[in-house]
């Protein structure tokens, strides 16, 4: 199995723990004389074959992650961290730049004006620079998804 068909199968297990869950919590409680419309201790079961499932699919997906290396001879580890944390500074900077860029009506003259200190459109353009080096970063890890196998 390649290491994306694996992500793709936690990604469904991920749901599938979630609507369990949403279903148990439905059938918990019932109207005094009313039976629920699924046994709860049979989606109980269900729930927890399907998190052992997902533990160990998630264990096999790190253990890739640990050892997989792209050209450049880093980790699949350091290229996910990389990219997390260049999407939390795009995020950053982006509410940054809302704000800086957000018009502030004055009524009158002896309201407070309010005056941007920084360069908008520098800020702007490093933002596009950072989404073009995430976008590309995602390139490469979806590359690696695709080309790798799933450790045992």
């Amino acid at each position: 199995m390649k290491l994306a068909e694996a992500l793709s199968l936690r990604k469904d297990l991920l749901a599938r723990v979630e609507q369990l869950r949403n279903r148990i919590s439905n059938n918990v409680k019932v109207q005094e004389g009313d039976s629920p419309l699924e046994n709860p201790d049979t989606l109980t079961k269900e729930l927890h074959a399907t998190l052992d499932q997902l533990e160990t699919l998630i264990a096999r997906i790190n253990a890739t992650n640990i050892t997989t290396r792209d050209a450049d001879g880093q980790t699949m580890t350091q290229l996910l961290a990389a990219r997390d944390v260049l999407s939390m500074r795009i995020n950053a900077l982006r509410a940054i730049y809302n704000n800086a860029s957000e018009n502030r009506n004055r009524y009158s003259n002896s309201e407070i004006k309010f005056v941007t200190v920084i360069d908008v459109n520098a800020l702007a353009k490093q933002i596009d620079a950072l989404a073009k080096q995430y976008r590309e970063l995602d390139m490469r890890i979806q590359a690696l998804n695709f080309a790798t196998e799933l450790a045992d």
